[in-house]
């Protein structure tokens, strides 16, 4: 450790790590770059797109706009920490059943973003769906599969 490193205690799906990181180093860039989890996408680095979106002490945020030594002593869930025990997560199963995922470039902000979500709503209308979504940016333009899954992981089929 030096004057530009900082040690900070992540613990990402369950596992704790203690690593030394710049002091310019955002939660995505060590999410996928010193604790290889590639899941969390880095796309417009500016908090525009929702690809980069995790769950910190279970609010979901941009990892692109977060310092990783802002994230010392957090909770950190990626999406790879959603599923367990090699069984995908309801969230990611309704996803692949409601045809949603297409090139699955945003599929994992996606997916993190509605299960913090349904977390505080369990039982949404389409409506608050697709509001909850509006943050996580989709090129191919699946949007409507992605409200359809939503709606199927929370038990609600419209």
């Amino acid at each position: 450790m030096n004057a530009l490193t900082h040690l900070v205690t992540l613990t990402v799906n369950g596992q704790t790590h203690r690593l030394d990181v710049p002091a310019h180093h955002t939660l995505l860039r060590v999410l996928r770059d010193r604790l290889d989890l590639t899941g969390t996408k880095e796309c417009c680095t500016e908090g525009e797109c929702g690809a980069c979106t995790v769950l910190v002490d279970g609010q979901a945020i941009d990892s692109c706009l977060v310092l990783a030594v802002e994230a010392d002593g957090c909770e950190v869930t990626t999406v790879e920490g959603l599923g367990r025990e090699g069984a995908l997560d309801p969230l990611q199963e309704a996803f692949l059943e409601a045809g949603a995922v297409q090139c699955g470039f945003c599929i994992p902000g996606m997916i993190v973003t509605a299960r913090h979500f349904l977390a505080g709503n369990p039982q949404p209308t389409p409506g608050e769906v697709a509001e909850a979504m509006s943050g996580n940016l989709c090129r191919c333009g699946g949007y409507s599969r992605i409200v359809k899954a939503v709606l199927a992981a929370a038990g609600g089929r419209r």
